[in-house]
Parts: structure tokens; C-alpha cells; sequence
């Protein structure tokens, strides 16, 4: 699995992603939903690029 770093506003400041899920916005952009591995009761998510989209798909996959 893909190394994903997105901030998380509990802890405040920047945590990897675990359990990771490519998911698409309502605007259309790709985004990355998960928890924080510092502790997992807390989602993070991180918007993407459309070449982090298409490396974290075939990655997952």
C-alpha cells in the first residue's frame, strides 16, 4: 500500500493514511479518504491530483 501523508486537524499536523480509499468529490477532482495511523478513530482525507489519482489507483489495485 501507498505511503499517503494528510493533515489532521485533531492532532494538528501532518499523519500517514491507513486504510486508504480513492474517492471522487462532488466537483469532480479525486480525493483520498482514510484514518491516521497515530490513531485510527480519527479520518483524514486528502485531495489529489489527477497523476496522484491515477498512481494511488494502480497502486490499490
Amino acid at each position: 500500500m501507498p505511503v499517503l501523508t494528510a493533515y489532521c486537524t485533531k492532532l494538528r499536523k501532518k499523519v500517514e493514511m491507513d486504510q486508504i480509499e480513492l474517492v471522487t468529490m462532488k466537483n469532480g477532482r479525486p480525493a483520498a479518504k482514510g484514518v491516521a495511523k497515530e490513531d485510527p478513530s480519527l479520518a483524514v482525507f486528502r485531495i489529489l491530483s489527477k497523476a496522484e489519482a491515477e498512481q494511488l489507483a494502480k497502486a490499490l489495485s
